[in-house]
């Protein structure tokens, strides 16, 4: 099936309020570009340059997101063009955000990894780390690099009862972190987990982004 036709499927199988993260990694302007004529303009990255190389050649309506590990020096190349950051992983580069957004008076969306697989490999806070960051002055005094949510991978495995278990716990960890830090901030307000393989899984579990590339572009092209 061709790239629009994926992108209509999925967009069937998820309710209205769960926004479709294209991961263009690897994939080539063509086929942005086909993704962005069946109407997708969300598209996640993982690597710096590509996405300053494919931001030149695409339109400027395209709303990038970065999903990978981020490296804190390439923050700065970054931040001016990027929405939001699926994968702040600790307190310094959450801070290198906020001084690199600050300098050009920006506000960036940023989203806390959580631990939740069963993989050491894995990047994330874990629950107690995350909840020391959410107490801190720092946090509490960030202006530009504003917490919108957590991300969670669930492990790569089989079964699909553990995926759905990890899920749960994150969307759990979310209500919890809501309701005690951000009540009456509209903006804490995304659920970035579920990929290709287990979309449909984390969209029952509270999913609110799902990152799918291999199930909208096939394999990688390069």
């Amino acid at each position: 099936m061709s790239i629009s036709e994926n992108i209509y499927l999925i967009r069937k199988r998820i309710p209205s309020g769960v926004k479709l993260v294209a991961v263009s990694k690897f994939h080539g302007e063509t086929a942005v570009r086909e993704a962005y004529d069946a109407g997708q303009r969300v598209f996640g990255e993982s690597r710096m340059q590509e996405i300053d190389q494919k931001r030149n050649l695409l339109p400027a309506d395209i709303e990038w997101h970065f999903i990978g590990h981020l490296q804190t020096n390439k923050v700065k190349a970054i931040v001016p063009y990027i929405h939001t950051i699926h994968s702040v992983d600790s307190r310094k580069l959450l801070l290198e955000i906020e001084k690199q957004a600050s300098d050009i008076r920006k506000q960036v969306c940023c989203l806390l990894e959580i631990h939740i697989a069963e993989e050491d490999s894995k990047y994330g806070f874990s629950s107690d780390s995350c909840l020391q960051l959410l107490n801190s002055e720092q946090c509490k005094e960030l202006k530009f690099a504003y917490i919108g949510g957590v991300m969670g991978m669930a492990t790569n495995t089989e079964d699909k009862n553990v995926i759905r278990e990890e899920f749960r716990r994150l969307k759990q960890f979310f209500d919890e972190i809501k309701t005690e830090y951000y009540p009456q901030d509209d903006r804490f307000s995304e659920i970035s987990m579920g990929m290709s393989d287990d979309y449909t899984i984390a969209v029952e579990e509270g999913s609110t982004l799902i990152r799918v590339g291999s199930s909208i572009f096939g394999h990688r092209e390069y």
